[in-house]
């Protein structure tokens, strides 16, 4: 199977101090992977590498064969144009912990406005597609509301839809319900679940070890910058011969 993402000994460091630490992964297409571990340990900035969110100290991050944010000249790397990672992060989804909906347009106009300015696509399949995705996650009949007018739930279906209508090749899931209310996490899931099984290729930053079980193809367990443990889900909770990850996960379950 195709590798979709690659990340080959990335190193991240903020004022001095080493977040991410030599860490390489390789993200088969059409998989899902779960990255687990306790805070602080690297995950989210991970993901932030990724989609260049985040510039690498080191290593190199490829989504489809293509380097991320950085072209090669010999032997030497050089970032690569504003225009250029903007074009790359359209194929990156991303769906944050906060929801970050605009809050001063509506629902349709949150999901229809990069499709338009960044893909050139024509406002009536823009709104099309809109509608569709809506309906896939659960908010059919809401493209006139507000972000402000939802539940935080709802704001993260329609953050989830945002993401969905770049056609992106991969999607990036940061912690998609760490600002939710208990009550709300399992509607959220449920569309990264039906997700999940429609062959997209996800990489998911979360704490909810019983949906990690369910849904990941692969699991990685992060600490202090570094992967610890990694591999098929089953084999990373159930066997967790590391006693690190067993540690956590008797902490979390």
């Amino acid at each position: 199977m195709a590798e979709a993402i690659e990340l080959r000994n990335i190193s991240k460091r903020f004022s001095g101090k080493t977040v991410l630490d030599g860490v390489d992964l390789s993200v088969a297409a059409g998989s899902v992977t779960v990255i687990l571990g306790p805070s602080g340990s690297g995950k989210s900035t991970l993901l932030r590498c990724i989609n260049h969110l985040e510039k690498l100290d080191g290593g190199t991050v490829r989504v489809g064969g293509e380097l991320v944010g950085y072209q090669q000249r010999g032997t030497n790397l050089h970032e690569v144009s504003d225009r250029v990672i903007a074009r790359q992060r359209s194929r990156i989804g991303m769906v944050f912990q906060q929801f970050n909906l605009f809050p001063h347009r509506t629902v349709l106009q949150n999901i229809i406005d990069a499709p338009i300015r960044v893909k050139k696509e024509s406002r009536v399949n823009a709104v099309a597609k809109a509608r569709l995705l809506l309906a896939q996650v659960g908010l059919s009949g809401r493209e006139n509301d507000w972000p402000q007018q939802l539940s935080g739930g709802q704001q993260q279906r329609v953050a989830i839809a945002r993401a969905l209508a770049m056609d992106p090749d991969v999607m990036l899931f940061d912690e998609p319900t760490s600002a939710l209310d208990p009550e709300l996490v399992g509607e959220v899931l449920q569309v990264i679940r039906t997700l999940a099984h429609s062959g997209i290729t996800m990489v998911v930053v979360t704490h909810e070890v019983g949906f990690a079980r369910e849904v990941a193809d692969n699991i990685v367990f992060m600490e202090e910058g570094k992967i610890i443990a990694s591999g098929p889900a089953r084999q990373v909770l159930e066997e967790a011969g590391n006693p690190r990850v067993s540690a956590f996960l008797s902490t979390v379950l």
